[in-house]
């Protein structure tokens, strides 16, 4: 990419000047940005052409003094064309490192990102779960192609990231990869650690995400009415493995329970609560936040199904749960034959807990908190904000004395 500069030859006056010779210094000029770095050379102001840059005159001392500066000036244009040619991205800076002959400390961001999911990766099942390192591979690689489209090049420098890097690649993921704003932002979000890093290593002298102001929008959320709860809980179905594929996420509807936390559910999880009811004590595998959640009659049902399933037995798991894609392919064929007409993922059942069985039936939101796993409040209360219903219900009781 062709990148213009500009170069001057220009006089700095030490402080507290009184007379006599002045140095002469070099400056870069790159996209607005400065960099300066001495001639080696002073001269006296009075023989100074500040418009043109050189000495007066006409003189063999004069032009012998001026073809030195040719010569810096035609090093820094030499400079210009190697960095061209490296498709590394120039700076004044930059620029002026490669006059001197200083050596740069490259670090290059997608190393820095590879470094960083690595770390992650080795760390999955203790402090990471490994949906949170696929998520980061995904960032790294939307980032690899931006930085191909937008530079045309395999990767650069830390500290050619920017306010322009940023908007640029908010617009790359959200025209060229046609991602959705939330998608958007939770890409930037990731790569937003990667810089946060570099800032805490001292690599990066300035935040690039500073201006940089998008928000996640809040989503309408689906979930599942009592009618289509009902509906697929007593269907009969023809092929065996739909009806497992219905019980398990029924399970989830029951219990609020995400997918990754139902696949590892173990029996020794399934104890005896303080009501001397059965309970459901784990730790969610995405945020390893506690969870304590009581067990409905038709849940206890489906657990007692599948108490002699062989793949249980083998397994020390409570259900037999294929994979998140056979499950959620399963499900839009069981959505089919129950005449619900809602995109079904098996998440919409942890929403449907959350909707339909606890909150509209007047749970209260904190417990209903505390049994989804939440580590604050607010992410239980987008539930709460769709459930129209039940402030009908909420607002009857006030006609009757009103």
């Amino acid at each position: 990419m062709k990148t213009n500069f500009s170069l001057l030859f220009y006089l700095k006056k030490p402080k507290n000047y009184t007379g006599g010779h002045v140095p002469i210094y070099l400056r870069i000029t790159v996209a607005g940005k400065r960099s300066e770095t001495t001639t080696a050379r002073s001269c006296d102001p009075s023989q100074w052409n500040s418009k043109t840059g050189r000495l007066k005159g006409t003189k063999e001392a004069s032009r012998t003094f001026n073809a030195y500066l040719d010569q810096l000036q035609a090093m820094v244009y030499e400079a210009h064309q190697s960095l061209t040619e490296q498709k590394t991205i120039i700076t004044a800076e930059r620029l002026k490192n490669k006059l001197t002959g200083k050596a740069e400390s490259v670090r290059m961001i997608l190393d820095i990102f590879k470094d960083h999911n690595r770390q992650v990766a080795a760390l999955v099942g203790a402090d990471f779960a490994k949906g949170t390192l696929e998520r980061y591979q995904t960032s790294l690689k939307h980032t690899s192609e931006f930085i191909k489209w937008k530079y045309n090049t395999a990767d650069i420098d830390i500290r050619d990231i920017d306010h322009d890097f940023i908007t640029s690649y908010d617009f790359y993921l959200r025209s060229i990869r046609r991602c959705a704003n939330n998608s958007a932002v939770k890409y930037l979000k990731n790569f937003k650690k990667i810089v946060r890093i570099c800032i805490a290593s001292g690599w990066l002298n300035s935040d690039p995400f500073v201006n940089y102001k998008a928000k996640v929008k809040v989503i309408d959320r689906v979930f599942l009415n009592n009618e289509e709860l009902q509906r697929m809980a007593v269907k009969q179905f023809v092929t065996e493995r739909l009806g497992q594929i219905r019980d398990i996420f029924l399970f989830s509807c029951y219990t609020g329970l995400s997918y990754a936390d139902v696949y590892k559910l173990k029996a020794f999880e399934i104890v005896t609560g303080p009501d001397g009811e059965k309970w459901i004590i784990t730790k969610r595998q995405k945020t390893a936040t506690p969870t304590r959640i009581p067990l409905l009659p038709s849940a206890i049902a489906i657990l007692n199904k599948y108490s002699d399933s062989p793949i249980c037995e083998n397994s020390g798991k409570v259900l037999p749960v294929s994979t998140n894609q056979k499950m959620n392919a399963y499900l839009k064929e069981i959505a089919d034959i129950c005449a619900i007409p809602k995109k079904l993922t098996f998440h919409i059942a942890r929403h449907t807990f959350a909707t339909t069985v606890t909150l509209s039936n007047g749970v209260p939101i904190e417990s209903v908190s505390k049994m989804l796993g939440h580590t604050n409040i607010k992410a239980t209360q987008h539930y709460a904000k769709i459930l129209d219903l039940k402030v009908g219900q909420d607002m009857s009781k006030l006609r009757q004395l009103y």
